[in-house]
C-alpha cells in the first residue's frame, strides 16, 4: 500500500488516462486566499495512496494509514492535524456522500501534501465570506473544508466529470540549524556495551525485495556467504513481528525512504538473531531504486539508532546546576512512539544506570495476578519474552514484585526471580512499576557477581521507574487498544471467510492460513470423525514451507493431544520434547557417536534441526467444540525458545470457536449432500441399453444447484423379444418432492411393462398407482412407448401420449410433424380411457421427445415453443442422434441469458440410413 519514490521524481498524475481536464471551483471571500494549486515544481521524496469502501468502519482505517504513514516519514510533529483533516474528509466521502475514498499522501521538501478525492462532483464548496463557524459540535459532516481552512497552510479542490479532490498541505514546523541531536558527555563506564569488534551488516535489496549485495559482516554476523544468499527475497532470512493491528510489514518497510527499527535474521543454524537495521532507500545513475540496509545486533542499536531530539537547552543538568542521573536525561527526553520501544531503552538505561550485567522489566496482567516478560538485555530475550510468572502464590512466586528488593546471591535464595534461573546471574535489584498505588509491572537490575547492590541502588532505580511508569501504562493502553482494534478486524475478516464456504478442505487450509503467521509460526488441525475415532492429522501448515514435511513427520511420531473440552488454551509439550530429542540424535549422528557411518546420515541432519528448532517453542493446543461436541483440536506452535502473549491466545481461542462450528457445518453438508446425491443417484435410469439398428441420446438437466434429479424424467430399456420400452414424462414441480414420485413412475413402467401389457394399460395402472398416493400424488405428463426394429432397417413404434409434449418426427427430408396425438395427463382423473398410436421410423428419421421446460424456455415475453422448436430440428437433417440431443440443448441454452429454472429432458432416437451412416 505504501510507495517510496525516487527523490527528484515527479508523482504520477492520478488523472485517469483520457480524462477531461480539471475544473476547479475556488471559494469566495475570505476562504479563496488559502485555496491554491498544487506546486507542481516541489520535488515528491515519498509517496502513499490507499482506497477505503463506503462503509463506517474505513474512517478509522483511513486514520491509522496516515498516521502510520506520516510515523514512519517521520513527522510526528503533524500527525495530529493531518488525521483530524483526514478523518472529516473521508467521513464526508464515504458516509455523507456514499462513495469511496481514495487517500493519497505525499512527501516533499515544502512539508506533506494529502489528497482525499471521492465520487461524488456535484458538491459545493461552503462560501465563507467571514471568519470560520465550524458550527454545532454535534455535527456529524460538513466540517472538513472548515478544517482545513482552520489547520491547513494551503488547500484546495480540484474537480473533474467522476470524482472530486479536496487536498491539504501541512508545513513542517521550522527547526533549529546546527547540531541535530548530541547525548551528554558520559564517562566511559556508563557508555553503551558492544563487542571488541562491532560488526555492521550492510545488505542491499534491488526493487523487487531480492538480496543483491551482502558484505563479510553479514557473513560473519549470520554465517551465509554472499553467493548463497544473492538473489534471495530477503523476506527468506527476515523473522518479521506479526502482531495483528501493529506495525508495517517488512515489504512496505522496503518501500519507504527511510525507515528504522528492530526484527531479527534466521541465521545459519536456525536461530533468529535480534538485530537493529536502518534502511535507505536509494537510486543508482541509472534511476534504478534499492534498499540499503545496515544492520547491527541489537544490544548494539546505539551504532545505528538516531538520537531523539531533545530541548533546545541543555538537558545534562538541572535547573540549580546539578549533574542529572544518565537515565533521567533519557526519561526527560521524547519518549518513542512504540511500547517494545520504550521498554527496550528503559532496560537498557537502567543495566548502564547500576552497571549491570543484565535487566529485565515485567508488566503485570490485567487481574495482576501474573507478570510478563517484556523486554530484557544481557539474557536470552527470545526465549524468555512473553514467558509468565506468578506474583503472590504458588512454588516460583515473584515475591518481590509489591516493593522494591536487594537479592545479595540468588544462589542463597532459589526461585527468588524465577525469570533468572539458569542465567548466572548472582545479585539482583528489583522495583515495582505503580500507577496510582497499582502494580503495573517490575523492573530489575542483575549481575553475575554477588552482592553487588544495595538500597543505594535499589532507591535510584525506583525514583527512575516512578518517572517512567505513567509513560509505559499510557503504551501499554495504546498498544491494548490497537491490539483489540487489529483482533476485531481479524476475526470480522475471519468469521467472513469460513461462512464463505462449506467444503471441508477448504474450511481447515482458512483456519490454518489465518493463524500462520498472524498468531502462530506453525499449527496442526487435529480432527475428530466420530467419539469412537482417534484424532487425526489433517492439516500442518508451517510459514516457511520447506519445514512443513518434515513437521507432519515429527507430529505423526507423537501421540495426538487428548480431546479435552475444556475451554482455553493448554500447553502441549509433546512436540518440544520429541524434537530436542531428534536434535540431540541428530548431532550425535553428525559426530560419529552412534556407531552408524556418518556419511549415510550428514544429508538428512540439517532439515532435522531446522525442523527440531521450528517447533522447540511453546506449543498449545485449543479444543474446536462444535454442538457440545469435540470434534478436533487446533495445535498452535512456536520456534525454540519462545513464548506466546496471552492477547494472542485468547484471539486464538476466538477463532476457534469460529472455526469450530465452521468446520462442523462443512462436515454437516458433506454428508448431507453424499446421501443426497446417493438417493438422486438411484432415482436415474442406468446406463442406455444398445439397441442394434436404433441411435438412442438423453441430455438431462435437473433445476437448482445441487439437484442431480428433478421433476422430469426418461427410461429406455428392454421388455421382451427384441421389443424396447421408452419413456420420458414430467411431474408437476421440481426438487426433492417431485423427484420422489419420479423414482415412482419409473420403477413401476418398467415392472408393468415386462408384464407383458400394452402401452394404454401400463399408463392406466400407472395413474392408481400415482393416486394412491393421496396428498403426496402429484399429476404427471407421460410420454410412453414400445420400439421394436424391423428386418427392413426401420423401426416400429407403438406410443401413448399422457398430456405431454407431442414428440417431433424429423424425415430425411427436412419435414417435421407431431409423431403422436394428445391424450389426458396421469395422476388426475381415475377413470383414463387411452390408446396407442403406432409410428414407423424409416431409415434416417429422427423421432425427438422432450419434456415442458425446453418447449417453455423464456427470454422476457418470448419462449420458445412448439414452432420455434420444430425450427431447429428442420436443421438437423443427417446428424446423428447424440448432435441432435446437443444441437437442440444448445438452441435452449442460448434462447436465453438466464439459469434454466425448470428441470428439461431430451430424448432423441434415430433410425440410421442404409447407405449414408
Amino acid at each position: 500500500m505504501t510507495t517510496g519514490l525516487i527523490p527528484g521524481e515527479q508523482p504520477p498524475d492520478p488523472r485517469p488516462t483520457g480524462a477531461l481536464p480539471q475544473q476547479r471551483r475556488e471559494p469566495a471571500g475570505h476562504a479563496a486566499q488559502h485555496v491554491e494549486n498544487r506546486s507542481r515544481s516541489s520535488v515528491i521524496t515519498a509517496r502513499a495512496a490507499a482506497s477505503f469502501e463506503p462503509v463506517g468502519r474505513s474512517v478509522a482505517s483511513a486514520r491509522s494509514f496516515v498516521r502510520d504513514t506520516l510515523q514512519g516519514w517521520g513527522f510526528a510533529d503533524i500527525v495530529d492535524d493531518a488525521v483530524v483533516l483526514t478523518s472529516e474528509l473521508v467521513t464526508n466521502a464515504v458516509v455523507h456522500a456514499g462513495t469511496s475514498a481514495d487517500v493519497l499522501c505525499l512527501r516533499s521538501d515544502e512539508g506533506v501534501r494529502i489528497e482525499v478525492a471521492d465520487r461524488y462532483p456535484e458538491r459545493e464548496i461552503p462560501l465563507q465570506a467571514t471568519a470560520v463557524n465550524m458550527g454545532s459540535p454535534d455535527r456529524e459532516g460538513g466540517r472538513g473544508l472548515q478544517l482545513c481552512a482552520a489547520l491547513a497552510g494551503r488547500w484546495g479542490v480540484e474537480y473533474i466529470p467522476t470524482h472530486k479532490t479536496v487536498w491539504f498541505q501541512l508545513d513542517l514546523p521550522a527547526r533549529a540549524v546546527g547540531t541535530r541531536a548530541a547525548g551528554p558527555a558520559l564517562p566511559a563506564d556508563l557508555l553503551p556495551l558492544a563487542d571488541s569488534r562491532v560488526r555492521v551488516a550492510v545488505v542491499q535489496v534491488d526493487r523487487t525485495g531480492h538480496i543483491s549485495a551482502w558484505n563479510e559482516d553479514a557473513e560473519e554476523l549470520f554465517g551465509y556467504p554472499a553467493e548463497q544468499v544473492t538473489g534471495k527475497p530477503l523476506t527468506d532470512l527476515a523473522a518479521w513481528p506479526h502482531t495483528p493491528g501493529t506495525s508495517t510489514g517488512i515489504a512496505e518497510a522496503l518501500r519507504l525512504s527511510r525507515w528504522e527499527g528492530s526484527y531479527g535474521i534466521r541465521a545459519s543454524t536456525g536461530r533468529v538473531t535480534p538485530v537493529y537495521a536502518s534502511h535507505l532507500r536509494v537510486r543508482d545513475t541509472g534511476g534504478e531504486p534499492s534498499t540499503v540496509c545496515l544492520l547491527v545486533r541489537d544490544h548494539e542499536r546505539a551504532v545505528l539508532q538516531t538520537p531523539l531530539r531533545g530541548p533546545a537547552s541543555d538537558t545534562s543538568t538541572g535547573s540549580e546546576g546539578q549533574n542529572t542521573d544518565p537515565f533521567e536525561v533519557f526519561i526527560g527526553s521524547p519518549a518513542p512512539d512504540d511500547l517494545d520501544g520504550l521498554l527496550q531503552r528503559t532496560v537498557e538505561r537502567a543495566r548502564d544506570m547500576l552497571d549491570g550485567d543484565s535487566a529485565f522489566l515485567l508488566l503485570a496482567t490485567d487481574d495482576e495476578t501474573e507478570l510478563e516478560v517484556r523486554a530484557s538485555t544481557g539474557l536470552p530475550s527470545a526465549r524468555q519474552r512473553f514467558a509468565r510468572v506468578p506474583v503472590e502464590a504458588g512454588p516460583g512466586r515473584y515475591g518481590s514484585a509489591r516493593m522494591p528488593a536487594v537479592h545479595d546471591d540468588l544462589t542463597a535464595v532459589p526461585g527468588a526471580v524465577p525469570l533468572l534461573n539458569g542465567t548466572g546471574m548472582r545479585s539482583v535489584v528489583t522495583v515495582p512499576l505503580k500507577v496510582e498505588g497499582r502494580l503495573t509491572g517490575s523492573l530489575g537490575v542483575a549481575a553475575e557477581a554477588p552482592a553487588r547492590y544495595s538500597n543505594e541502588e535499589a532507591l535510584r532505580l525506583q525514583f527512575a521507574a516512578d518517572r517512567i511508569a505513567l509513560a509505559v501504562e499510557s503504551a501499554r493502553l495504546g498498544e491494548l487498544e490497537r491490539l483489540r482494534r487489529g483482533s476485531l478486524s481479524f476475526l470480522v475478516e475471519a468469521s467472513d471467510l469460513l461462512a464463505g464456504t462449506l467444503d471441508r478442505d477448504q474450511t481447515l487450509a482458512l483456519m490454518a492460513q489465518m493463524t500462520v503467521p498472524t498468531l502462530a509460526t506453525w499449527c496442526a488441525v487435529y480432527t475428530i470423525a466420530d467419539q469412537a475415532s482417534e484424532p487425526y492429522l489433517s492439516y500442518v501448515l508451517h510459514e516457511d514451507e520447506e519445514l512443513i514435511d518434515g513437521i507432519k513427520y515429527l507430529l505423526s511420531k507423537v501421540p495426538a493431544p487428548d480431546p479435552v473440552p475444556t475451554p482455553g488454551a493448554r500447553v502441549w509439550t509433546a512436540p518440544a520434547e520429541v524434537a530436542h530429542q531428534a536434535a540431540l540424535r541428530s548431532s550425535m549422528r553428525s559426530l560419529g557417536l552412534s556407531g552408524s557411518p556418518t556419511r549415510q546420515i550428514t544429508p538428512g541432519i540439517g532439515p532435522t534441526l531446522a525442523t527440531a528448532s521450528a517447533v522447540g517453542g511453546e506449543t498449545v493446543v485449543l479444543p474446536l467444540v462444535a454442538r457440545n461436541r469435540v470434534i478436533g483440536m487446533l495445535t498452535l506452535g512456536k520456534p525454540t525458545d519462545e513464548h506466546f502473549r496471552q492477547e494472542i491466545l485468547e484471539l486464538a481461542e476466538d477463532l476457534s470457536r469460529r472455526a469450530a462450528l465452521a468446520l462442523d457445518n462443512a462436515r454437516l453438508y458433506s454428508e448431507r449432500t453424499a446421501i443426497s446425491q446417493s438417493l438422486q443417484r438411484s432415482l436415474l435410469p442406468p446406463e442406455l441399453p444398445e439397441i442394434e439398428g436404433v441411435e438412442v441420446e438423453v441430455i438431462y438437466r435437473a433445476a437448482g444447484e445441487g439437484n442431480e434429479v428433478g421433476g422430469d424424467f426418461y427410461d429406455v430399456f428392454p421388455i421382451r423379444d427384441g421389443a424396447y420400452g421408452f419413456a420420458i414424462g414430467d411431474v408437476c414441480g421440481t426438487g426433492p418432492n417431485a423427484a420422489a414420485v419420479t423414482g415412482l413412475a419409473r420403477h413401476a413402467l418398467r415392472l408393468l411393462a415386462r408384464e407383458g401389457l400394452t402401452g394404454p394399460t401400463v399408463l392406466e395402472r400407472l395413474n392408481s398407482a400415482i393416486l394412491d398416493e393421496g396428498a403426496r400424488s402429484r399429476f404427471l405428463t407421460l410420454l410412453y412407448g414400445e420400439m421394436r426394429p424391423q428386418e427392413d432397417g426401420s423401426a416400429e413404434l407403438k406410443v401413448v401420449c399422457a398430456g405431454h409434449p407431442l414428440p417431433l418426427r424429423l424425415r430425411q427430408d427436412g419435414t417435421v410433424e407431431p409423431a403422436a396425438e394428445p391424450q389426458p395427463l396421469l395422476g388426475v382423473i381415475e377413470d383414463l380411457e387411452l390408446y396407442e398410436q403406432t409410428v414407423t421410423l424409416d431409415p434416417g428419421d429422427v423421432l425427438l421427445c422432450v419434456t415442458d421446460g425446453v418447449t417453455e424456455r423464456r427470454e422476457g415475453a418470448r419462449m420458445l415453443g412448439d414452432d420455434g422448436l420444430a425450427d431447429v430440428l428442420t436443421t438437423c437433417t443427417g446428424l446423428t442422434a447424440g448432435a441432435v440431443a446437443a444441437r437442440i440443448m444448445r438452441a435452449v441454452e442460448r434462447f436465453a441469458s438466464d439459469a434454466p429454472s425448470d428441470d428439461m429432458a431430451i430424448l432423441a432416437m434415430r433410425v440410421p440410413g442404409l447407405h449414408t451412416d
